[in-house]
């Protein structure tokens, strides 16, 4: 008989792994021990079927021995009587034997109950001799042994007290031959445990597995690859290994499909969207390779849904954190996988933008830039910038701007900034440009046939046909979008930008969103409707006022405002005289610290109020702000003080009244007030630019060329005039430039050039060749130990 199977499965590596090598043994124990059992239970019975058959053929049944009479000398007795009574067949009557044939055919003899000495056949005997020779045996019954028993601790309850023992074990010797031989059973038949390994081993084997694997999704990638039509029902294949069960290998291996997948349908995806079949296509006949096409396109859709799908779960089980059935996967893992998914999901968000299920993947992408962990956020809002960067027709950033708004609003205006950040990446400046060229390069307008007939000839209509056509065939083969439709789309895309600002202006004027909002204000404020401007910049001047916002934010304030005021603002008859005074009053609050970056935001204000607003800005206001930018310059970074710089040489130059600024004589009454708030009312033309002679002595080489240039007048020749490369660019460009964001110079600091000496004094060179000899003279005499005797020279010292 084979061995009963155990039919719980082998405990996986994982499981060991987490197992103590002392629970391992005691299961190994206990699972031999229960196959021990089960083979005892079984030869036991074999036993009693062996036995009674042995009692079934002999001439008489056996009588039962009595387990208390253990003397040998009786057992021999009992062994010479059975070899007495055990008489040949031969010496038998014929009708006893005839007997004892029928009884052995019997099945009586084989399931009665073998400790009764009860007779089954209750029929009576042809011959009476036999029940008489049968009723002479004795008959004792099998008692069991007495048993010894072991008291224990008794047990106190509310009824009293009660006492408690338990057997004592008996060992039977035959018991004992009999566990021996099934041992060396047991042996032959249960197979060697299963060898536990190394960890040395077990990397060995985890790494052949995942060679083996990579080879087969490399095989599979490679044969779709070539030839995507005839085999795209692999990709169901190199799907089906995202459910990889290997708990060695799980991991890395669906990392590794899901990125395959990932590069293989950004290769084999057409470049348009694959619409599903009408009943009357499918009904209609069509050639092979239509029918082949069309399967290709229908396997392409379902396995990219699919894929799709099961990175969706990918993210949902990280989020929900519930550990599968399967146990092959850790939780911890669960945020590496998470974060593959991601990461593929934003590379098909860019790359397949106008292909099937782009919407399904921006609902997937955009709650996750709201997502506690950084890098998954950060991942999503860059996947989110570069789409806006390169969508030149629209339809792909509409889409996300429309789960955006409604996420933001959803979550009551409590999300990460970041999220409202990338909406400056939007490619909206280019419909003005292209609305221009527009009006002038009209689309050409085709005759009809009534007004071909009236001016034309019959000739002259057959060479205008041949001439429509050939245009048309070359408007096609152009395949530009339309600026009619890009127009549409970039004013829905703005107008529910600008529905989410003015929301968060309205109700949540102190969310972290607030800096965000401002900025793309400040953007996009030249595409604003004129019917808004009134009531922005009321709100825009009442947050300033407030008080509650930062540097940072008032500043993007009085951006905001002035890039109203510049574009469609100029018709409108507003003094911003406000505004002025508070970016006067903001410029302290700069400084070489946190604050340096905000020196940018500074440089744009000061270009659109007072460069592009020539005409609308006072010499009293021109002289104020250029004497508090130079001692501004004095406390802030090397970039900070180039900009700075830069921009007053604009305003010098937009404003030549300005250069009283470098006599020291005083012009007109008044003293200069540099602690007043209010640029027209400082006194500002009674002071002189001292700063700039102790910016000439800074340590920066730009910073001291720029404060020269300025001494001299800011001349456009001359020895004193600026190099093209620091004359052409803008303020802007140059804080960017000498940024010293990378903890480096720019330009580099040179290096002195001292010149090396061959020889390097040592040692005795250092000194005068006599007085070399000298000191080698008293080195080599030999020294005389004398006694010292300082009494004497102490009786001289006190004669003295």
């Amino acid at each position: 008989m084979k061995a009963r199977r155990n039919k719980k499965q082998i405990p996986s590596f994982r499981k060991l792994l987490k197992t103590s090598k002392v629970k391992l043994e005691n299961k190994l124990k206990n699972k031999q021990f229960k196959q021990q059992s089960t083979l005892k239970k079984y030869r036991k019975e074999q036993r009693k079927l062996r036995q009674a058959v042995k009692d079934a053929v002999s001439k008489k049944p056996i009588p039962l021995e009595d387990p208390r009479e253990k003397q040998p000398g009786k057992r021999i007795e009992t062994e010479e009587e059975e070899e007495e009574e055990a008489l040949p067949l031969d010496m038998m009557d014929e009708d006893d034997l005839q007997l004892m044939r029928d009884l052995g055919q019997r099945a009586s003899f084989l399931t009665r109950d073998l400790s009764s000495s009860e007779p089954v056949h209750v029929k009576k005997r042809k011959h009476e001799r036999i029940i008489e020779k049968y009723e002479k045996i004795p008959r004792t019954l099998q008692t069991a042994p007495e048993k010894e028993l072991i008291h224990l601790l008794p047990i106190k309850d509310k009824s009293g007290i009660i006492p408690q023992t338990r057997e004592k074990p008996v060992t039977d010797n035959n018991q004992d031959e009999e566990d021996e031989e099934e041992m060396e059973l047991e042996e032959e038949i249960i197979e060697d445990p299963i060898r536990e390994l190394t960890l040395e081993e077990h990397l060995i084997e985890r790494r052949k597995k995942l060679q083996e694997k990579k080879m087969h999704i490399a095989a599979l990638a490679s044969a779709i690859l070539s030839d995507p039509e005839s085999n795209i029902k692999k990709l169901k294949e190199l799907r089906s290994m995202l459910m990889e069960q290997d708990p060695d290998v799980a991991v890395t291996v669906r990392k590794l499909v899901i990125v395959s997948l990932m590069e293989l349908f950004k290769d084999i995806t057409p470049s348009y969207k694959i619409r599903p079949l009408t009943e009357a296509e499918k009904s209609t006949k069509i050639r092979k390779e239509t029918q082949k096409l069309r399967e290709f396109e229908e396997g392409l859709v379902s396995q990219y849904k699919f894929y799709l799908e099961n990175l969706e779960q990918m993210i949902k089980d990280w989020k929900q954190r519930k550990l599968k059935k399967s146990n092959v996967v850790s939780l911890k893992a669960y945020k590496g996988l998470a974060e593959v998914a991601v990461k593929s999901l934003c590379e098909l968000l860019v790359a397949l933008s106008h292909f099937n299920f782009h919407n399904n993947i921006i609902v997937l992408i955009v709650p996750l830039m709201n997502d506690v962990s950084k890098s998954i956020s950060e991942m999503c809002c860059e996947a989110v910038k570069k789409l806006f960067k390169q969508d030149k027709l629209g339809q792909a950033s509409l889409g996300v701007i429309k789960v955006i708004s409604g996420f933001v609003k959803g979550r009551n205006y409590e999300v990460r900034p970041e999220m409202l950040k990338t909406f400056l990446c939007l490619r909206i400046k280019e419909v003005e440009v292209k609305k221009d060229t527009e009006d002038i390069n009209k689309p050409k307008k085709f005759m009809t046939f009534k007004e071909k007939r009236k001016t034309l000839s019959r000739m002259q209509r057959k060479w205008k046909k041949a001439e429509e056509k050939l245009e048309r065939e070359l408007l096609e083969a152009e395949a530009s979008e339309s600026t009619e439709k890009k127009l549409k789309l970039h004013t829905e895309t703005l107008n529910i930008v600008f529905v989410t600002y003015f929301r968060i202006l309205k109700k949540a004027q102190r969310s972290p969103l607030l800096p965000a909002v401002l900025e793309g204000l400040a953007k996009f404020a030249h595409l604003i409707n004129v019917e808004f401007f009134d009531d922005l910049l009321v709100v825009l001047h009442t947050l300033i006022e407030s008080g509650d916002l930062s540097y940072q934010e008032s500043l993007h304030c009085v951006q905001t405002a002035f890039h109203i005021l510049s574009g469609q603002g100029d018709v409108l008859n507003i003094d911003p005289m406000k505004f002025y005074t508070h970016l006067y009053k903001t410029l302290f609050k700069l400084h070489a610290g946190a604050t340096n970056e905000g020196v940018e935001i500074v440089l744009q204000c000061l270009d659109v109020m007072l460069t592009k607003r020539r005409k609308q800005v006072s010499q009293q206001r021109a002289l104020a702000f250029i004497k508090r930018l130079c001692t501004l310059a004095l406390h802030v970074l090397p970039n900070s003080s180039i900009g700075i710089l830069a921009t007053n040489r604009i305003l010098m130059h937009t404003f030549p009244k300005t250069d009283l600024l470098l006599d020291n004589e005083s012009q007109g009454s008044g003293v200069f007030l540099p602690e007043l708030d209010e640029p027209e009312y400082c006194n500002a033309q009674n002071t002189a630019l001292w700063e700039l002679h102790a910016l000439r002595r800074h340590y920066h080489p730009i910073v001291q060329r720029f404060a020269a240039h300025l001494i001299a007048g800011a001349p456009s020749e001359g020895s004193e005039a600026l190099k093209p490369e620091l004359s052409r660019r803008s303020a802007t460009e140059l804080f960017e430039t000498y940024s010293m964001a990378a903890m480096t110079f720019n330009p580099p600091v040179q290096s002195s050039s001292s010149k090396r000496k061959d020889e390097v004094l040592q040692g005795d060179a250092f000194l005068n060749e006599d007085l070399n000899q000298l000191i080698k003279r008293h080195c080599s005499e030999v020294a005389t130990h004398l006694p010292l005797d300082f009494s004497r020279y102490s009786t001289t010292s006190l004669r003295r």
